[in-house]
């Protein structure tokens, strides 16, 4: 990764990391740069990330601050719900909710780049019950694309991941095992997925 890109990753001060990067080198810096803008545009479209995730994989749904789906392309400061298998965050009504911290693009001859970092947040709709995800608010994931000359990269980059423990029983015993679970690295199969299939020409 562009160490521009990396320097925009939140600092690992607590909890686990988790880090899943994919690499691919194509014939010419012209065809990398298309294949950038493709996978490029595939990480905006969250509502589709579901058919790169495997078919064990999660539902991403995009919305409105009211928490209402809307079909858009990710903008900073967009929320976004996460429908995984089992049992869902009874304060996130089935989901867990995420917002969309840092949203930033570079281009330049040689480097392109998008980096999208979110943090688990309340669910829109009960904003009473506390952070409405497995992993607490201190907690992000960084997504990356980037072109370096020839070369595609697609990352994802988990920190400061620890447990959420706020809210009913119910959903403290659910977020420590789902959490502890993606801790010790159950995640990383998931968006090692993820990156090879976002990276793929078609």
């Amino acid at each position: 990764m562009n160490t521009s890109a990396i320097q925009l990753i939140p600092l690992q001060t607590q909890g686990e990391h988790n880090d899943v990067e994919r690499t691919i080198t194509c014939a010419t810096a012209e065809e990398a740069h298309n294949l950038y803008q493709l996978v490029k545009d595939r990480l905006k479209n969250i509502s589709g990330w579901h058919e790169f995730v495997g078919h064990l994989g999660s539902e991403f749904g995009i919305t409105d601050t009211q928490g209402n789906e809307t079909y858009k392309i990710a903008e900073e400061g967009d929320l976004f719900y996460i429908d995984m298998p089992g049992p869902g965050s009874i304060a996130g009504g089935g989901y867990d909710w995420v917002r969309i911290e840092i949203l930033a693009e570079h281009s330049s001859e040689d480097t392109e780049y998008i980096v999208i970092t979110v943090r688990p947040v309340d669910n829109p709709k009960n904003q009473e019950a506390g952070t409405a995800h497995f992993f607490g608010h201190v907690s992000t994931n960084t997504f990356i694309a980037e072109r370096y000359q020839n070369h595609v990269s697609a990352g994802v980059f988990g920190r400061n991941e620890t447990p959420n423990t706020e809210g009913n029983l119910i959903d403290k015993v659910r977020n420590v095992a789902v959490g502890l679970a993606a801790r010790h690295g159950l995640s990383g199969p998931h968006w090692k997925v993820f990156a090879e299939n976002i990276l793929k020409k078609e």
